[in-house]
């Protein structure tokens, strides 16, 4: 149903003369697409369309049976619209650039139209580039995490808790666990395929479920994995946050040996 959807697209947008292109990423270029999978096009114009949502709402609309949609601002990216389409169900994700934005691009997409060769000729003078997290950025941080998650253990605020634990696989194991295994750092996107089972297991280890007992424990697992990442991956040029560290496994300590 995707590639139904985008060649309906294509065969839309190919006689508009604001259209340079439409290109389309994700799991189309990858050959992992499936029936869960969304459609993630690129729709490059003459005229800048991001700046304006009413526009990429119009542009939208005329490609489905369209349902909704929103602007990706919480992803950091609001030149992309995210909608839902309806007969069949789908996800759609838009996003809308100009030709020199385009090559600006975190992979090469396939092309669908290319008028006059000139996203082709784009893809040729310039090269993708993926956002690697920061070894340094993360080491900075993750001390004060661990030590925000005990405190509301502490508090007894396990929900939220509970959740931050989340956000630690999402920004901190997920990538790194990617990484380790030669995969593009995308949060935790399929780690159930793309890891190796060892490091599967040691992933779910940080899931607790809604008790003191599970999240401390989960929490502790999460800094042996931490560790375990950082001697694997980091080079002597991220400096370590020891200090850091040190007091907040102690407090860790106290925190456990609490009833």
């Amino acid at each position: 149903m995707q590639r139904e959807f985008a060649n309906k697209a294509k065969t839309i947008l190919e006689t508009d003369e604001n259209v340079i292109g439409l290109a389309v990423a994700g799991s189309w270029i990858t050959n992992k697409m499936d029936e869960f999978s969304d459609l993630d096009l690129i729709l490059v114009t003459r005229k800048k369309i991001s700046h304006d949502k009413n526009l990429m709402l119009d542009y939208a609309k005329r490609l489905g049976n369209f349902l909704s949609g929103f602007t990706g601002e919480h992803i950091g990216e609001p030149r992309v619209l995210i909608c839902l389409y309806d007969n069949p169900l789908l996800h759609v994700d838009i996003k809308f650039v100009t030709l020199d934005e385009f090559q600006s691009r975190v992979e090469t997409p396939t092309l669908l139209i290319d008028k006059e060769g000139q996203l082709e000729k784009a893809i040729k003078n310039s090269h993708e580039k993926f956002p690697y997290p920061d070894y340094q950025w993360i080491e900075d941080r993750f001390w004060i995490w661990i030590h925000y998650a005990l405190l509301k253990i502490g508090r007894g605020e396990y929900l939220e808790a509970y959740d931050f634990m989340g956000f630690l696989r999402m920004v901190v194991f997920g990538p790194l666990l990617h990484i380790k295994n030669d995969n593009l750092p995308r949060g935790v996107r399929r780690v159930e395929t793309d890891l190796v089972s060892e490091d599967l297991a040691r992933l779910k280890l940080t899931i607790p479920t809604y008790n003191r007992q599970s999240l401390l424990g989960s929490l502790r697992n999460a800094v042996t994995l931490y560790r375990q990442l950082r001697r694997e991956l980091f080079d002597n040029n991220v400096c370590l946050q020891n200090d850091a560290e040190q007091k907040v496994m102690n407090y860790f300590d106290e925190i456990e040996r609490r009833k």
